[in-house]
């Protein structure tokens, strides 16, 4: 990473639209260099091979290699540039990862052109940058208790309509040891039934149908 005064930007998102958009936007501020671009996670690791960006915008859904993926594997490498998600999808799940996985920012495509330079800035001077509410859904979500990995797939099962006798048969287990487990996801995700559950789990991100 660089310590010029000029902050040098690698974006990487699939819509040549978006990174062209991007690119132009940036362009016109003096202190901002855009210095590459890439389509997806495997071209922005082997530009990272020949170019040194300080801070990388990228977005969690590409084809092949993920946002999520790309920004742990960006990690692993000896003083990483920093990272600001910009992206379309908003879930607490999302934010969650993303912010685990590493990025300093975390911004919707909607922001204003005034909201992501500042966050450029801020992320480049090593300071976290999430708006209000990105703020307030990654609070909320790191309050509530992990559900383990038997109880994600159950939660699965049960966004799917599956019953507590469907869901034992599933994994070989009684209907009242499944029904045991759907009512501690019910405690961990603090709601009231499992069709909130359901509710809250595919909004939230916790569950996709895609899955």
């Amino acid at each position: 990473m660089t310590d010029s005064a000029t902050t040098r930007i690698l974006i990487v998102d699939d819509h040549l639209v978006v990174r062209a958009g991007l690119a132009s936007m940036l362009s016109t501020h003096p202190d901002i260099e855009v210095i590459g671009s890439a389509s997806n996670g495997e071209e922005a690791l082997a530009l990272l091979e020949k170019i040194a960006p300080d801070v990388i915008l990228i977005d969690l859904r590409m084809p092949g290699m993920s946002g999520l993926e790309t920004i742990r594997a960006i990690k692993l490498r000896k003083d990483p540039p920093r990272i600001i998600v910009l992206t379309s999808f908003e879930t607490d799940e999302d934010i969650y990862q993303a912010v685990g996985a590493g990025a300093q920012g975390y911004l919707p495509k909607s922001t204003s052109q005034d909201g992501l330079l500042e966050a450029i800035r801020l992320v480049r001077a090593n300071k976290q940058y999430l708006p209000a509410h990105i703020a307030a859904q990654l609070a909320d979500r790191m309050a509530r208790s992990d559900l383990t990995p038997r109880e994600h797939q159950i939660l699965q099962l049960v966004a799917r309509g599956l019953t507590n006798k469907e869901i034992g048969r599933v994994f070989g287990i009684s209907g009242n040891t499944a029904r045991n487990h759907v009512n501690n996801i019910i405690e961990k995700l603090e709601v009231s039934d499992r069709t909130e559950a359901a509710t809250i789990a595919m909004r939230q991100g916790l569950v996709s149908f895609a899955d």
